[in-house]
């Protein structure tokens, strides 16, 4: 047996533990849109408008797209708050965390990464075609979905900020004023600011000047007509007056009419008379022969 001094410290031999059960394990899927940093927004960009496109033609029919753009509620774009975009900060960002690719409903992760290219782009202080291009796709599709808190800052910078020194072509920068009249009217109810927009822009559009004609008379045939003949974009602005134009419809017949005729009352309104009753109220009566029922004579 070999002699070891006594001060001599015997190092024990190091051991490696069985690696195999890590080698099997399958990488974590990362989606692309959850990816911080954005190392190039470029790239960013193309993958957000993939998933954009993917989502519309998952959705079937334009009938099916509509009501998924009306039906996300603001509460699923609002889980988390927009992580910080290393590459426009000096601070690093969180770690990527896993999640899968499929989803069930795509168009809040969407939105959400809409907003982070956003923030983004305006942290590095881009005005440039890209920087126009994008701000073009993320108000369109935030309009769509009827989601007000995503396009109204961006159009605002579009319009005042990227278009004084990337100019829009005239087409694109009349549809956008377009855009900012009819939020200005119908969403906010301020008839001053959209006529001070259209005014300042030298706006000249024979549909939103109707539109702005039927809010400012309420006159609402007018305003279910020009409805039916925008473009989807405008049509998904004059959304946020519809409840107002209905429920002075509404009135109006209250005080003009005993009784009235269904077909009438769901015309005027522009909804089904399950609609009326269940979203706006109507008490009225339904008779069985099909008239509505609005107030019974006073008996003296």
């Amino acid at each position: 047996m070999a002699y070891q001094h006594p001060n001599s410290s015997a190092r024990p031999q190091p051991r490696r533990g069985p690696s195999g059960a890590w080698n099997r394990l399958k990488p974590a899927i990362i989606d692309p849109l959850d990816a911080y940093g954005l190392p190039s927004k470029e790239a960013y960009y193309t993958t957000l408008v993939a998933r954009y496109m993917k989502f519309c033609a998952s959705s079937g029919t334009g009938e099916d797209l509509e009501a998924a753009f009306t039906t996300l509620s603001i509460q699923n774009t609002a889980l988390k708050p927009p992580p910080v975009l290393p590459s426009d900060t000096a601070r690093p960002g969180p770690a990527q965390r896993p999640s899968a690719t499929e989803r069930p409903n795509d168009l809040p992760n969407i939105l959400l990464a809409m907003r982070r290219l956003r923030e983004g782009i305006v942290a590095s202080h881009r005005t440039d075609a890209f920087a126009q291009r994008v701000y073009i796709f993320i108000i369109q599709a935030a309009i769509l979905t009827r989601q007000w808190e995503a396009y109204q800052a961006p159009l605002l910078h579009l319009l005042h900020h990227i278009h004084p020194r990337t100019l829009l072509s005239p087409t694109e920068l009349r549809d956008f004023v377009d855009y900012r009249i009819l939020d200005l009217a119908c969403r906010q109810n301020d008839l001053s600011g959209a006529y001070a927009v259209k005014l300042a822009f030298g706006q000249r559009s024979q549909r939103v000047d109707a539109v702005l004609k039927a809010l400012v008379s309420d006159d609402w045939v007018r305003f279910w007509r020009i409805k039916r003949v925008v473009d989807g974009y405008q049509r998904a602005l004059m959304e946020f007056a519809e409840e107002r134009m209905r429920m002075h419809a509404l009135k109006c017949i209250g005080r003009s009419y005993l009784s009235v005729e269904k077909p009438f009352v769901e015309s005027a309104a522009n909804a089904k008379w399950e609609v009326l009753v269940r979203d706006s109220g109507v008490g009225w009566q339904l008779a069985e022969n099909g008239m509505v029922v609005v107030r019974r004579p006073k008996v003296r």
